[in-house]
């Protein structure tokens, strides 16, 4: 197996462990998730495509989005699936199928899967996310009632 493909499937287990640690009391590995992207990147989901540079704001929205995920019950994100596609010499997309286990405020459990797209570059054996795309999230978590 190309070594960058193994090298990507270690780096986005490490990025779930941070989210589920994040979720479940553990001190939240800001720093760790912040360093998974460049210095800038664009965000694409139906809602619209955004650039996004990775600076104080963004540390203070992935502490938030883990504080939001942890309030509306998610209990877990855990990657079902990881498909990496080598672009070229220094690009990857990655398809990672994940499923978020979350507890209702009735306390009636569930899950949900999706899919995330993601485009790295990698250089001497680091990985940067500089793209991503997801679904529509925002209304999956209102069809489930978690929102």
């Amino acid at each position: 197996m190309d070594n960058r493909i193994e090298h990507l499937k270690d780096f986005f287990n490490l990025y779930a462990v941070r989210f589920n640690n994040a979720l479940n009391d553990a001190t939240p590995d800001i720093e760790g998730t912040v360093n998974s992207f460049s210095n800038c990147f664009i965000a694409a989901s139906p809602m619209a495509i955004a650039c996004g540079y990775n600076n104080e704001e963004f540390k203070a929205a992935i502490s938030q989005g883990y504080a939001f995920y942890k309030n509306i019950g998610v209990k877990t994100m855990d990657i079902v699936s990881l498909e990496t596609i080598t672009l070229d010499n220094l690009h990857e997309m990655t398809k990672v199928r994940w499923k978020s286990s979350f507890v209702k405020r009735d306390n009636s459990k569930g899950s949900i899967e999706f899919e995330n797209f993601y485009f790295t570059q990698t250089k001497k054996n680091e990985s940067k996310i500089f793209s991503y795309i997801t679904g529509d999230e925002q209304a999956a978590l209102k069809e489930i009632g978690l929102i």
